[in-house]
């Protein structure tokens, strides 16, 4: 790896995996950005933690392209580029809205391609650029309810295993993670929302949906995420791209 300070970028950077895969960077010796929806809050885990933020909407095509540009701006340089951001909505396909499939298609599929194609002419400079996906384990199979969620993810793997062969000859690896169950905020929110669909309690949901195939019964904290993004992006994983590490408590052992 070059010996100048390396930058990176991470999407979904205020909160959650994000957050932690962030302040796991900053903890290696990486300068860091965060991107986020614009407003105060986020902004001010930004402040707070000493990260460079950028605010952007990544269902816009122009918000993507302009996050790459800040960064750039910014930090000097971009090495590494973290596609974290997402989030879900649970209901029957019958009655998913199209709005919101739209919606979360573009910020959990279209943005990593599109954030990975502004970024690459800065990622392949140094022939030791990174790009990790952050994925699921719903990127290998399906739940109830979890329609656009579930097709974002097992997109994002294709998406990985392709810019891993053309980012190869270039030194770029592209990689792909993907968790169980992590404690975050955003799965705290789907314990009521599936309750609700299930119409069953949410402690119930928690030990039949979320941890019933699990062999592992517990939550991944977000630091056991941030963790293999550390060694993905490390010069010890020069040798390791297009691959998908599952982090998934022995859920697909079965």
């Amino acid at each position: 790896m070059t010996s100048t300070t390396r930058s990176a970028l991470v999407t979904g950077g205020a909160s959650g995996i994000g957050l932690a895969v962030a302040r796991r960077l900053r903890e290696d010796g990486l300068r860091v950005a965060i991107l986020d929806l614009p407003g105060e809050r986020a902004e001010g885990v930004a402040r707070e933690e000493g990260f460079a933020f950028v605010g952007a909407d990544l269902s816009v095509r122009a918000d993507c392209r302009r996050a790459v540009e800040e960064t750039v701006s910014s930090l000097g340089s971009l090495d590494v580029l973290v596609n974290n951001a997402g989030f879900q909505h649970i209901d029957p396909i019958a009655d998913f809205p199209e709005d919101t499939w739209e919606r979360m298609i573009a910020v959990m599929l279209t943005a990593p391609f599109l954030l990975s194609k502004y970024a690459w002419p800065h990622l392949t400079r140094t022939r030791h650029g990174r790009i990790v996906n952050v994925a699921s384990i719903h990127g290998h199979v399906a739940s109830p309810f979890k329609s656009a969620y579930i097709s974002a993810k097992h997109g994002v793997i294709g998406l990985t295993r392709t810019a891993a062969l053309e980012g190869g000859p270039l030194g770029l690896t592209v990689n792909a993670v993907c968790p169980g169950y992590v404690r975050t905020p955003l799965v705290e929110g789907q314990l009521a929302d599936q309750a609700r669909t299930r119409g069953i309690s949410e402690e119930e949901v928690l030990e039949k949906v979320m941890l019933e195939p699990a062999a592992i019964k517990r939550l991944l904290d977000p630091g056991d995420v941030a963790g293999l993004v550390s060694y993905v992006v490390s010069e010890g994983a020069w040798g390791m791209t297009g691959a998908v590490l599952d982090i998934d408590l022995g859920w697909t052992a079965r």
